[in-house]
């Protein structure tokens, strides 16, 4: 979801910087419109220095991430039940039924089993993943000469595709350690083995070695990358097609559209690996004995010989689901934030 999500902020927020970050109702908006309306004639917005920005970016995702928490839950316990499940139980599995177990079995707020430690993990990958973009995309512009150069549509999609996997994988590898964790704690159900962040470190430190607060990266890095580089680069695509066809529509509702078709794009185009990541991600996890001892590779081919090839997309529609809701709620935090925050001097 990190993809799928942050993707349309940085578009975005080059669209709405000629509405001024006007992330606000029309009445707002118009009147921050008359306030700096001189300073939209000649393509001015708001700026924000580099904390603010980094601020912004870890509370929008953090703030996303809990309105969405029961079904990015619902989505790791699917992806998961193939590890110790037969496939005649699993194919009867369904959204409402797996709902209606969590609030009889372990109640409402286990909705959010896990949330504490996704918000810890979400505040600093979306601030590095959305920081990190802006200078790989920097430099990539800098090497290939492209800094005054504009209506390259091909530069100007590879630079959005690699800055937006370098990015993607650099976030990602900086905060591995609480991803994991957060995939182990979502995953328990009526047994609890690790009850609470720091069990959970220690006892994984303990039983697997500091190397197991890193099992499943090769995965995690092989689908990342490609995640948010997809992720960015079909939303660049679709709004700059989007506002040639339709200039006069509002920038608010394009960039909004563009980012969930291209989170639905990401997510259907890496979601195998996403569900390899949490698997091996909970090998050996409570005492359990290993289920794929084969790496990467091997993993894929013991799903789709246990489970077929839809076990690979295990989950996919709670995950589809929370594409859109995620989408808007991480666009308008953030470019509120960065309404907000503007206005605040800054010499970072």
């Amino acid at each position: 979801m990190e993809a799928r999500v942050g993707v349309v902020v940085e578009g975005g927020q080059r669209a709405l910087n000629s509405a001024h970050g006007a992330v606000v109702d029309a009445g707002a908006r118009k009147f921050l419109q008359q306030q700096h309306g001189h300073s939209s004639k000649h393509g001015l917005s708001p700026q924000i220095g580099t904390i603010q920005q980094l601020l912004a970016g870890g509370i929008a995702g953090a703030f996303s991430k809990t309105c969405t928490a029961p079904l990015a839950r619902l989505t790791i316990l699917f992806q998961v039940q193939g590890m110790h499940s037969d496939a005649s139980a699993l194919s009867k599995a369904c959204i409402w039924r797996e709902a209606s177990r969590i609030i009889n079995e372990e109640g409402f707020r286990a909705f959010w089993k896990g949330n504490l430690v996704t918000i810890a993990h979400r505040l600093p990958y979306s601030s590095v993943n959305f920081y990190a973009y802006e200078r790989y995309k920097s430099s990539l512009q800098s090497i290939l000469g492209l800094e005054n150069q504009r209506g390259n549509a091909s530069a100007d999609l590879f630079v959005h595709f690699v800055g937006g996997g370098l990015a993607g994988m650099t976030a990602a590898s900086a905060t591995y350690p609480l991803d994991l964790v957060r995939t182990r704690l979502a995953a328990q159900r009526n047994s609890v083995y690790y009850r609470g962040i720091w069990h959970a470190f220690h006892t994984i430190c303990r039983e697997e070695g500091f190397l197991g607060l890193y099992k499943g990266l090769g995965a995690t890095l092989l689908g990342v990358g490609p995640s948010i580089a997809i992720s960015f680069s079909v939303y660049e695509s679709l709004r700059s097609y989007w506002q040639l066809q339709r200039p006069n529509d509002s920038t608010i509702m394009v960039s909004l559209a563009c980012g969930s078709l291209s989170g639905i794009a990401s997510s259907t185009a890496t979601f195998p690996i996403d569900l390899v990541r949490r698997r091996m991600q909970l090998e050996g996890a409570a005492g359990r004995a290993r289920v794929y001892k084969t790496g990467l590779l091997g993993t894929f081919r013991h799903i789709t010989q246990s489970e077929g090839l839809g076990g690979l997309y295990r989950g996919i529609l709670p995950e589809y689901y929370k594409v859109v809701p995620g989408v808007g709620i991480v666009f308008m935090t953030y470019e509120t934030l960065k309404m907000l925050l503007s206005s605040v001097p800054t010499d970072y």
